[in-house]
Formats: C-alpha cells, sequence, structure tokens
C-alpha cells in the first residue's frame, strides 16, 4: 500500500519536472482557445433554449386558438342542425296542409 502511494507521488513528481521542461505556451493557447470555445457554445445554447421557448409558447397559443375554432364550428353546426330541424318542421306542416287542401 505504501509502494503505492510512493509509486503515484514519485510519478507526479516526474510529470511535474517534465512540465517544467516543456513550453506551456502553445498549451495556454489552446486552453484560451477552449474557453472561448467554450463560451461561444455557451451562447448558442442560450439563444436556441430561448428561440425553444419562443416557439413552444406560439405553439401553445395556435393550440388555444385551433380549439376555440373548433368550439365555434360546434356551435355552428349545432345551429345549422336546429335550423334544418325546423326547416323539415315547416315542410311538413306545409305538406299537411297541402294534402288537406286537395283532399277537400
Amino acid at each position: 500500500m505504501k509502494n503505492m502511494i510512493i509509486a503515484k507521488v514519485a510519478a507526479v513528481a516526474l510529470v511535474v519536472g517534465l512540465a517544467g521542461c516543456t513550453d506551456l505556451k502553445p498549451l495556454q493557447a489552446q486552453v484560451d482557445d477552449l474557453k472561448s470555445q467554450v463560451a461561444a457554445l455557451h451562447t448558442d445554447t442560450a439563444a436556441a433554449k430561448a428561440d425553444a421557448d419562443a416557439a413552444s409558447s406560439k405553439a401553445d397559443a395556435a393550440s388555444r386558438a385551433a380549439a376555440a375554432a373548433q368550439s365555434t364550428a360546434n356551435q355552428a353546426l349545432a345551429a345549422a342542425q336546429a335550423a334544418q330541424a325546423s326547416v323539415d318542421a315547416t315542410n311538413e306542416k306545409i305538406d299537411r296542409m297541402f294534402k288537406r287542401s286537395i283532399s277537400k
């Protein structure tokens, strides 16, 4: 167990020592580039979320409008059916009166 800890400490010391021998400026440039890419992605993600929220809101409004239109269509159908029933009843009365006048 102690040997593993000593080996790990030695490996970390070796990496730190070798890192000191290398030029870190290219790595720092890459890190800076990655940071700017992450910031741009964050902005893009926020914009996409805002667009999705707006689309969802518009879809909800369209759904409510469709439901209102369906309700109006149902009312119009009921009114048309009632009017047709009234016309049918009137025609039936006229037919009966016509048959009576002929039979006399």
